[in-house]
């Protein structure tokens, strides 16, 4: 059974930077799809990025075009997002998603596994 393990959120000021990780255990191979959600209290969960199996194709939000980067190292099973330039309204939980398929989907029911979270908090 495949467990997906997010760390890096923390507190930081509007225009700063985190780098948050996505630690996948208990898979060999690594064909399958990754995102980042977010939600942040009560709202629903928002796609932020999704990236396929060898990195050949990204997805992003509007909203984080330009500031946020996905990126996976397949030897590591980990899937990482940079977030630049981070703004109040980045304030939320950070989820990471794996999709078995191969198609890259914004749609989170397209992911069969999630992790636990990971809050990311922007002061102004």
């Amino acid at each position: 059974q495949v467990q997906l393990v997010e760390s890096g959120g923390g507190l930081v000021q509007a225009g700063g930077s985190l780098r948050l990780s996505c630690a996948a255990s208990g898979r060999t191979d690594s064909k399958y799809a990754m995102a980042w959600f977010r939600q942040a209290p009560g709202k629903e969960r928002e796609f932020v990025a999704a990236i396929n199996w060898n990195a050949g194709m990204t997805y992003y939000a509007d909203s984080v075009k330009g500031r946020f980067t996905i990126s996976r190292d397949n030897a590591k099973n980990t899937v990482y997002l940079q977030m630049n330039s981070l703004k109040p309204e980045d304030t939320a939980a950070y989820y990471c998603g794996l999709d078995p398929g191969v198609a890259l989907s914004r749609n989170q029911y397209s992911y069969t596994t999630w992790g636990q979270g990971t809050q990311v908090t922007v002061s102004s």
